[in-house]
């Protein structure tokens, strides 16, 4: 008896063992300036000895919940002494810490009466900005060291719990605390980039050599080409910065006195460089502005520091903070940048779950006026990646980082690749996959697109398809295409069958291509309309589709970028087009009477140059993403008939050029996006090889289309047109106290058409009642609208003020979209 208590008084010792040392505790509290007591965003906090910590959030905030015991926790910060202080062990407790700046001596400030001193050094810094602006320099080079990282954050402890995470959960086990005293985060994404960033003034051109990188969490070696230097620069000198497509005035603008209120904090040493720190905040609320400190030299009216964050009612989605944090050095009289924080906090709504990126960036080595012979920049901003960027090893890494890996970094790069080998992690990628492409992955075949797997309209019925492509897993240098559809009320099938392959993929891309479509179609619609079998087209057409066409049509093309932002395009196209609707194509025979036409057959060259100056993409396998230009984006096209060859009947030239970009003049106004193109066709061809202008005969607005124009309205054999589209940002409904709340903004459009079709055109094939060639005065429709309501709806008022129709109400329309835009 006596043995087995003592056996159930050492089974209670190691239980209450147990339980005293997994017990746990939190330390809270707030990190800030000591002087200011401004909060200090994004400083690490340790537990001393071990390597249990956390990251004060934009408000200065930490929390650490942990088992592991220590005697003291410690702040680091760039530009801050290292403090220590004590914490009791094993209990929850709140420990604020003021931090103290490096070799900071106070100074006297003396205010007078009067006017702000702040406005004196503002101004001061505004006179001396293209001084200071490294733009100056005839020449300039640097290394540079990028890290970026992004993480799933806010994630619930009933959502962690749920089976679908329960494949990942070492990884919520392996974190001790949470980041910014949230829910714990999962590491998804992972980069390094060292490069060399060159510069020239005269002419002014750029280079960055990314020399080595290091990916983890993504499958697409071209994003190497954005994670160096030249897309991640923000320069407080310029007075506009473009964050997130919108564009944010700079706190040091020529007109910041209009923009943000400016108030002098105090007085001090940065080292050995005695500066004023200035904090500053928008005037008025959710325009785009930054709130937040800068230090300004008091000898050269220089940048020393910078801390700035976007204010949390800032018209912008999808951000729920965000905080830019940049440090100066001077290097020959010329104050270069020398370490670069972003952090930023991605969400639909405030407490949903979101990503948080990071990205740290650090320059040193400068070289500052020796400039290299042009020829070496090649042309425009060139960024070339080494080849053997992604074969460095660890060991590199270790040598060359100009920061060394904090220990949760380095249990990233492990927790991403295990992830990477699970099988719900495919789950999740394919789920992504087929709602970002519409595809399905299958091994060696992608199957889809899913919204044209089913579709009705007045001709076919109902109507079913099925196709799909070759997978970067069959092959990343060629792709196979093809589907097959069949109507159930015309009871016909229709086909597709292509291919594409790369030629070369360095320096520059060369492809080559072939396809043999036989289907309808809506001849002359917009590129960015819903096809006539996409089942959305068929949800929310506004009248029945009837007018459809069939084209057997063979498409063979070779494409080549030349250099970065020009591309051409060489295309041979033969096709047969056929009336659904017996005896449709009539003409005037010589005699004067009418005869009837089964079919038109042509054969067309075609060449198509493609100008967008230092734009840039991320590229898939055969796809790519545009990341946009700041330059107008051009194109021209000269297309050419082959009579008699390929059963070509008809002889004529045609001749489009076309130009869009955008326009930022005053912030407080939004900007202007603008589209122009002109065409003429010199010879004679029938109404289906004309410019045939896109209308649109559904309630979803389409920015490329006449919304209140129907299809087959209009045709022409020369033509011009212009689209106006002005983004207010938020102007008016931001000054209105009910609606600011929402975050609405406001878009205007106008767009005008002119055009005719000569004599003879008009007689190569009689055009149909519903077909009509413009007239005197040009076609014109207006649209007011709402955006972002939801963040993801559009809504559109539409008036037709031209070429009125009967009936008053026809000449007005309501159409909604959507758009996913910050």
């Amino acid at each position: 008896m006596r043995k087995t208590t003592h056996f159930y008084y050492f089974l209670l010792l190691i239980l209450v063992s147990m339980t005293f040392y997994a017990q746990t505790y939190t330390i809270s509290g707030k990190v800030f300036d000591s002087e200011s007591k401004e909060p200090l965003p994004f400083v690490p906090v340790l537990i001393k000895g071990t390597t249990v910590g956390g990251t004060t959030d934009f408000d200065g905030n930490y929390s650490i919940t942990t088992s592991k015991l220590g005697d003291s926790i410690v702040a680091t910060y760039v530009s801050y002494k290292k403090l220590t202080r004590a914490i009791k062990r094993g209990e929850s407790q709140v420990v604020n810490m003021p931090m103290v700046l490096e070799g900071v001596n106070l100074l006297e400030v003396v205010v007078k009466a009067g006017e702000n001193p702040a406005h004196r050094i503002i101004r001061n810094v505004i006179a001396n900005k293209e001084f200071n602006n490294k733009r100056k320099l005839d020449a300039y080079q640097y290394e540079t060291y990028n890290k970026v990282e992004f993480d799933l954050n806010r994630i619930p402890k009933e959502m962690r719990e749920k089976k679908l995470f329960k494949p990942i959960k070492f990884v919520f086990d392996n974190v001790d605390s949470t980041n910014s005293g949230e829910k714990p985060s999962l590491p998804i994404f992972i980069t390094e980039a060292l490069s060399e960033v060159y510069y020239r003034s005269n002419p002014t051109l750029k280079k960055e050599v990314i020399k080595a990188n290091k990916i983890t969490g993504i499958e697409n070696t071209s994003v190497t080409s954005v994670m160096g230097d030249m897309y991640q620069n923000i320069n407080v000198y310029d007075n506009h910065i473009l964050v997130f497509n919108k564009d944010f005035v700079s706190p040091i603008s020529d007109n910041g006195f209009f923009y943000y209120k400016y108030y002098l904090e105090d007085s001090l040493f940065i080292g050995s460089t005695r500066c004023y720190q200035i904090r500053f905040k928008s005037k008025r609320p959710q325009e785009l502005c930054f709130s937040g400190n800068m230090w300004i030299s008091d000898t050269t009216w220089a940048v020393k520091r910078l801390e700035m964050s976007i204010p949390k009612d800032a018209n912008i989605n999808f951000i729920n903070a965000a905080n830019i944090v940049q440090e100066f050095t001077q290097v020959d009289s010329t104050w270069m940048l020398s370490k670069d924080r972003l952090v930023i906090d991605f969400a639909m709504n405030k407490n949903q779950v979101g990503i948080y990126g990071r990205k740290t960036t650090s320059y040193k080595d400068f070289k500052i006026n020796q400039p290299k012979e042009t020829k070496f920049y090649e042309f425009g901003d060139k960024i070339v990646v080494e080849d053997s960027a992604l074969l460095y090893s660890n060991d590199f890494w270790d040598k060359n980082r100009h920061d060394s890996l904090s220990i949760r970094e380095k249990k990233i790069y492990h927790m991403i690749d295990t992830i990477k080998t699970l099988p719900v992690y495919r789950t999740w990628v394919d789920v992504l996959t087929i709602f970002v492409s519409g595809y399905k992955v299958v091994n060696n075949f992608e199957i889809g697109p899913y919204f044209n797997l089913v579709s009705y309209n007045r001709v076919e019925g109902l109507r079913t398809r099925f196709g799909g492509r070759t997978s970067s897993k069959f092959s990343r240098w060629y792709e196979l295409q093809g589907y097959v559809a069949y109507g159930f009320k015309d009871e016909k099938f229709k086909y597709s069958l292509g291919f594409k392959s790369f030629i070369s993929k360095k320096p520059h891309r060369q492809l080559i291509g072939m396809t043999y479509k036989s289907d309808y179609e809506i001849l002359g619609q917009s590129q960015n309309g819903f096809s006539q079998d996409n089942i959305f087209a068929s949800l929310f057409r506004t009248s029945p589709l009837t007018n459809l066409t069939r084209v057997d049509q063979t498409y063979a093309w070779y494409e080549r970028e030349w250099v970065d932002g020009l591309t051409s395009k060489v295309t041979l196209i033969g096709r047969t087009i056929t009336p659904l609707i017996a005896n449709a194509y009539t003409y005037y025979k010589n005699d004067g009477s009418i005869a009837t036409k089964e079919n038109i057959r042509n054969t067309e060259v075609r060449l198509n140059m493609r100008f967008a100056y230092k734009e840039k993409f991320i590229s898939g396998d055969f796809s790519r993403i545009s990341l946009g230009t700041k330059w107008p984006v051009m194109q021209v096209t000269y297309a050419k008939s082959l009579q008699n060859a390929f059963r070509g009947e008809y002889d004529y030239q045609k001749v489009v050029l076309n130009v869009s970009d955008r326009i930022r003049l005053i912030s407080l106004l939004g900007y202007t996006d603008y589209t122009a193109e002109v065409g003429k066709i010199f010879g004679a061809v029938p109404y289906p090889l004309m410019e045939l202008h896109g209308g649109n005969e559904t309630y979803v607005y389409d920015y490329m289309s006449f919304n209140m124009m129907k299809y087959y309205e209009f045709a022409s054999d020369q033509y011009a047109s212009v689209g106006l589209f002005h983004h207010f940002e938020g102007l008016l409904f931001n000054k209105v106290p009910l609606l600011k709340k929402l975050k609405w903004r406001e878009v205007v459009t106008c767009k005008a058409l002119w055009g005719s079709v000569n004599e003879k055109n008009r007689k190569t094939l009689i055009f149909p009642t519903t077909l009509n060639a413009l007239g005197n005065e040009p076609y014109v429709e207006i649209t007011a609208g709402i955006e972002n309501i939801f963040k993801v709806f559009r809504i559109d008022a539409l008036w037709r003020s031209t070429y009125l129709r009967p009936k008053a109400i026809d000449n007005f329309g309501v159409k909604f979209g959507f758009q996913l835009a910050f």
